[in-house]
């Protein structure tokens, strides 16, 4: 377990990420998504990720009622604030359009206000049906950075001091705002989704190196880059839209080396993450247990330093093109 920033909080190396049994693209069951949790369970996983906007709510939900089943001092929970569910009267449709196929029966309202974000605790402690999470990020406040750094921030650092949360932080795939945190505040930890991976590594330009200096863990997200690096192909999605040819040819024979020193492109993608002494934990989203269990075996796996040898020497490391 690690510990998150100078706070008592910890987290095991490897996180569930809750999204996809909110029904992320696609509808996931019940049994299903409850056989995931326990999965991740048996397989040693102790850190726990959720938001109300996962599913509009669904993903909370699910994560709650299986971890209810367990002792509450032996696993570490985290949501977001900073989108409020609002209910819809009249519900037509569905929330694809956001991602996530389940009924458009409540809307999202940005709210990084003081009452936004203490409200909106509460309503998600209301869904988990559990009396505490031990972390709090505000939820991609890209486009509400001054209400998210002059009424959010204060009022989490706030509920910290009261000990109502264990540690506080930012979630988000800007690396630019999350160093600001960094600097400017007191966060213990940022969320870091899709910019520490193997294909896109501008987070090591300053959010890495600074949060290192400051003491402020990092938990990486989108190590697969939402799925190209998982199983790359030409229906692979980068950052959640269509591959650029360039990026698929990158992952492809980053791909081709992974086979030649006999392993798997998870399991790089994986330790790539994991080895930065700033990232506390590599946070992915799972939706079955046949998945838990592969990512967990994939973690476990040890990359040979050949790969990473031949990785640079190949130059397919290099994120200068694409990133720019």
């Amino acid at each position: 377990m690690n510990r998150l920033g100078r706070t008592d909080v910890e987290v095991s190396p490897l996180a569930f990420g809750g999204a996809a049994i909110g029904n992320l693209y696609s509808e996931v069951g019940e049994q299903q998504a409850y056989e995931a949790v326990d999965a991740a369970w048996q397989r040693g996983i102790r850190y726990f990720d959720t938001a109300p906007h996962y599913g509009l709510g669904l993903a909370e939900r699910r994560l709650g009622a299986a971890l209810r089943e367990h002792p509450r001092g032996e696993y570490t929970l985290s949501t977001k604030v900073g989108r409020r569910l609002e209910p819809v009267a009249d519900v037509t449709g569905d929330d694809l359009a956001n991602g996530f196929a389940v009924p458009a029966d409540r809307r999202r309202v940005w709210d990084f206000s003081a009452d936004g974000v203490r409200r909106g605790l509460e309503e998600s402690l209301e869904r988990l049906g559990l009396d505490r999470v031990d972390v709090v990020y505000l939820h991609d406040p890209d486009d509400h950075a001054e209400q998210a750094f002059r009424e959010g921030y204060p009022a989490l650092e706030k509920l910290r001091s009261q000990g109502v949360v264990g540690a506080i932080g930012v979630g988000m795939n800007e690396v630019e705002m999350l160093t600001r945190f960094v600097t400017d505040t007191d966060v213990d930890v940022v969320l870091c989704a899709g910019r520490y991976t193997l294909l896109d590594q501008s987070a090591l330009d300053d959010l890495l190196p600074v949060a290192v200096e400051c003491g402020t863990s990092v938990v990486v997200g989108g190590a697969f880059n939402s799925g190209l690096l998982a199983d790359p192909g030409p229906d692979a999605t980068y950052n959640y839209a269509q591959t650029p040819q360039k990026v698929l040819d990158r992952a492809l024979g980053m791909k081709s080396l992974a086979d030649r020193h006999g392993i798997t492109l998870r399991a790089a993608a994986l330790a790539f993450c994991a080895a930065h002494p700033a990232v506390a934990s590599v946070l992915v989203g799972l939706r079955s247990a046949d998945e838990v269990r592969d990512c967990a075996e994939q973690f476990a796996t040890e990359v040979p330093m050949a790969f990473w040898q031949d990785l640079l020497e190949s130059g397919l490391l290099s994120d200068k093109e694409e990133a720019s």
